[in-house]
């Protein structure tokens, strides 16, 4: 066997091969939903995943309106904001996201985005990430491929 012949293939922006999915949030946990969608944004189910470029696919979240949260998580968990400035710590439950307009969306992007690495790339990567509270979304055009959460590990 020539041990030469084997070579660790490194994929970058231009042998990237990226494609759209559609994830139905539908009675789903929103902890083990968000761990299973930040993979897919990363790229970690595919075979080339390259830990430097961004080799996720673009995902779609329909249904956001229907997820659950466990426990009393939805009054007794604390999201913490700090703006610098003494006094400047701010608190809030998914209660009063979900509250506003949009909270939704902004709960799981939230949740999605601290399971992402903390980089400049991560910013990059959460980008391809499109939540919407109804079952309609707005990327008929990209030809999406509908995948069931619960097969991936």
């Amino acid at each position: 066997m020539d041990t030469l012949s084997f070579k660790t293939i490194s994929a970058n922006k231009a042998t990237v091969t990226k494609e759209w999915v559609v994830v139905d949030a539908t009675d789903q946990v929103l902890g083990r939903l968000a761990s299973k969608v930040a993979k897919l944004l990363r790229g970690k189910y595919k075979p080339n995943f390259t830990p430097h470029v961004d080799c996720g696919d673009n995902v779609i979240i329909i249904n956001a309106d229907k997820i659950q949260l466990t426990g009393k998580k939805m009054t007794d968990h604390v999201y913490l904001s700090y703006s610098g400035y003494p006094g400047g710590q701010k608190k809030t439950t998914p209660a009063e996201i979900l509250a506003k307009k949009g909270g939704y969306e902004k709960l799981i992007r939230r949740v999605v985005k601290g399971m992402l690495p903390k980089t400049k790339l991560a910013s990059r990567i959460i980008l391809n990430l499109h939540v919407y509270e109804g079952a309609e979304h707005a990327h008929e055009a990209q030809q999406p491929k509908s995948i069931d959460i619960n097969l991936l590990k």
